[in-house]
């Protein structure tokens, strides 16, 4: 494991297609096909969308359609799945509907794979019907997925089409240990889910790195941290953005899910100190801040675990406002690239 820099990290956004109060999940659209077009004059790599369902602050349910609409306005940028939560689906209709991504926009398309529901479980017995246990098939499902995406598959009786000979790269996701030894097992790049649930990231990574195998897609373990960031032109400014988020977080812990709501001057009276403690908890892996202290922050961060690529997702209310966050960590990237 070599030495990480921000001259040498890869950077990415994730896009929850989050819905703010007094818009619409149209108005979310239009935001996202903007913020893609600007990223990708700002050196991001690629833009992902998470699949989630029944949860009214986020609109990216239908993710392979949202990723086709970005891809199709946006011309370079890597469009893809942060991620599919594979045991809601088959895995031929997954191959069958990122083959045809790919086919339409050829050595853009990423294929990341989840086994949570992306949901509550009522909403999973209503996506999952009888497989409701499917995610205990998760292993062999990414096995049948890849099959059906190689050239490998021609002569099967089942095949995908289009797909087949596409070999959409395939990434493993996860927010717990189990999915750090599918990807090492696998030989998959890993991406995990600090924004949200940082507790075991770092024992995750190591038992990733410890136990990967090369494999035809990967031959050097590949370490993805998807985190939180606001970004603003100065630190006060930066924390009181970030209070839509807290806001967020809390409706995620107590159940009480709103859409994303205008930033506030002080949390005082909005959580009690329970929520606040565990949102804390929660944005353990965050940087929030101006460009100096996020860029401070995030040196130290890469000394600490060595990633390849961060993917950044911004809860941020003013469209205006999470453009300059993303711009200025372009810019943090950027200036390192150029001192390098």
């Amino acid at each position: 494991m070599g030495t990480r820099n921000l001259a040498s990290l890869t950077y990415s956004i994730l896009d929850l297609a989050t819905v703010i109060q007094g818009k619409t999940p149209a108005d979310t659209f239009k935001r996202s096909v903007d913020l893609a077009r600007h990223a990708e004059d700002w050196g991001y790599e690629r833009y992902w969308f998470a699949e989630h369902h029944n949860m009214i602050s986020v609109a990216s349910s239908a993710t392979s359609l949202l990723i086709g609409h970005i891809a199709e306005k946006t011309t370079k940028i890597r469009v893809g799945s942060g991620g599919i939560m594979l045991p809601n689906h088959s895995p031929l209709v997954i191959a069958e509907q990122f083959g045809t991504l790919a086919t339409l926009y050829p050595d853009r398309i990423d294929l990341g794979l989840g086994r949570a529901p992306g949901t509550d479980q009522l909403t999973a017995m209503a996506i999952r019907g009888e497989r409701f246990n499917a995610a205990n098939d998760f292993p062999t499902d990414v096995r049948k997925l890849q099959m059906y995406l190689s050239v490998e598959n021609r002569h099967a009786k089942v095949r995908a089409i289009p797909g087949e000979g596409t070999d959409v790269p395939i990434w493993i996701l996860g927010s717990s240990t189990d999915s750090a030894y599918l990807a090492a097992a696998f030989g998959l790049p890993y991406a995990f889910a600090s924004h949200f649930a940082p507790q075991q990231f770092l024992t995750a990574i190591k038992i990733y790195r410890d136990n990967f195998k090369p494999s035809a897609q990967l031959q050097q373990p590949y370490v993805m941290a998807c985190v939180n960031a606001v970004v603003a032109d100065s630190d006060t400014e930066a924390e009181r953005l970030s209070t839509s988020l807290k806001q967020l977080f809390i409706g995620v812990i107590s159940g009480k899910r709103q859409l994303l709501q205008e930033p506030v001057a002080t949390m005082e009276g909005i959580w009690n100190e329970m929520e606040e403690e565990a949102v804390n908890q929660m944005l353990t892996v965050s940087f929030i801040g101006g460009k100096e202290t996020v860029k401070a922050d995030l040196e130290s961060f890469l000394q600490q675990t060595h990633v390849d690529e961060v993917m950044i997702t911004s809860h941020i209310y003013d469209h205006a406002a999470r453009l300059r966050s993303y711009k200025l960590l372009a810019e943090i990237f950027s200036t390192f690239k150029n001192e390098s």
